[in-house]
């Protein structure tokens, strides 16, 4: 069915399939680049391009003269000065850091093509469903949040009075708006499927709201793990109970630095930032557990499985990657999996909030 202008109020499948496929596609893509930002931290590679160039830097040097420039700007930043260079970092050395620092930035671009263009190209044919044009603004308007938060936390840690990393508070926002773009993306394809076979959107239950934010603030203090590197101080051996479920040995770590007062040591001690994010994964898998029942209840067996898998398979990688000293590739498989785990949650709770209960059709 159509109005007069052409655009569709129902929708047909020629009309909103490919938009569907192509929100499912940005949606993977950003998965990758959380997957290369987990890279890009482990490696500590986020500082090591000292500029923001839009166009210009797309190209990677590719002279001796022009690398040689890039290493001099950055032996100029606290984490030459405080770490690398004392360490005896080579060129070599910084040329491998700025890989993946240039891989994310390019991913980042890319995305932002991926969704823009299209999303022009639907708008210019006018197969863009009422309603849907301020919500698809929305998410071109957190890709480019994405980015502007991108090179605020990367700033953080380019000022001479900087740390020899960026901020944990900004990675976190940097991590998070990913995640949310990520969510608003599956839940807007989602929405389009329902439409494509004539039902209503789906309502965002108080249930729904409150899985997501049990998630979101679990995603939260991993990412100030992260930027803590707080991963570190649980200890390590291979299924050393020392290590987990215990800290060092003790079920509640030495070390907390108590004296700002306990917000500070919240969001800002890497003993309790790590301690809380370990525990609070149980609340969560709890809340998911839940989820999952419910909509077992209502035969939807499938994404109940999808939902039990992301969450178990993310508590092991967890698990693993404290016993195995933080190591570089099961942390990104734990973060990774952090952002299938949010894909299958924002189908469980869209799902739950459906008018009807008849399974997907792919």
């Amino acid at each position: 069915m159509r109005v007069a202008d052409g655009r569709p109020i129902i929708g047909t499948t020629d009309d909103i399939t490919p938009m569907v496929r192509w929100l499912f596609a940005v949606a993977a893509l950003v998965v990758l680049i959380v997957a290369v930002g987990g890279i890009t931290r482990l490696t500590e590679s986020g500082l090591s391009i000292t500029q923001w160039k839009a166009i210009t830097g797309v190209i990677p040097p590719l002279t001796e003269a022009q690398w040689q420039a890039e290493f001099a700007d950055y032996r100029k930043i606290p984490q030459y000065l405080d770490v690398n260079g004392p360490a005896g970092m080579t060129l070599a050395q910084y040329k491998f850091i700025y890989f993946w620092e240039w891989i994310h930035r390019l991913l980042a671009r890319l995305i932002g093509l991926a969704f823009a263009l299209p999303l022009a190209w639907f708008w210019f044919r006018r197969t863009i469903p009422l309603g849907y044009k301020p919500r698809l603004l929305a998410l071109l308007a957190l890709g480019g949040l994405q980015g502007a938060v991108g090179w605020w936390m990367v700033s953080s840690g380019l000022t001479p009075e900087a740390a020899d990393r960026v901020s944990h508070f900004r990675l976190a926002a940097h991590l998070l708006t990913a995640l949310v773009t990520l969510g608003g993306l599956v839940w807007t394809a989602l929405d389009l499927m329902e439409l494509r076979r004539g039902q209503a959107p789906a309502r965002l239950q108080r249930f729904g709201v409150g899985v997501l934010a049990v998630l979101m603030f679990q995603l939260f203090m991993g990412a100030m793990v992260a930027g803590l590197r707080a991963g570190y101080v649980a200890g390590a051996g291979w299924f050393s109970m020392d290590a987990w479920p215990l800290m060092q040995g003790r079920f509640f770590p030495e070390g907390v630095e108590w004296a700002a007062g306990f917000f500070h040591a919240l969001f800002s001690d890497p003993y309790l930032t790590h301690f809380i994010h370990r525990w609070w994964a149980w609340v969560v898998a709890a809340a998911l557990v839940v989820l999952a029942r419910r909509l077992r209840a209502r035969r939807q067996r499938g994404i109940s499985v999808a939902i039990h898998c992301a969450f178990g398979t993310q508590v092991l990688l967890g698990i693993f990657t404290v016993w195995s000293g933080m190591s570089l590739w099961l942390a990104v498989a734990h973060q990774l999996v952090g952002a299938l785990l949010v894909m299958a949650t924002v189908w469980g709770v869209h799902a739950l909030g459906r008018r009807d209960q008849v399974g997907y059709g792919v």
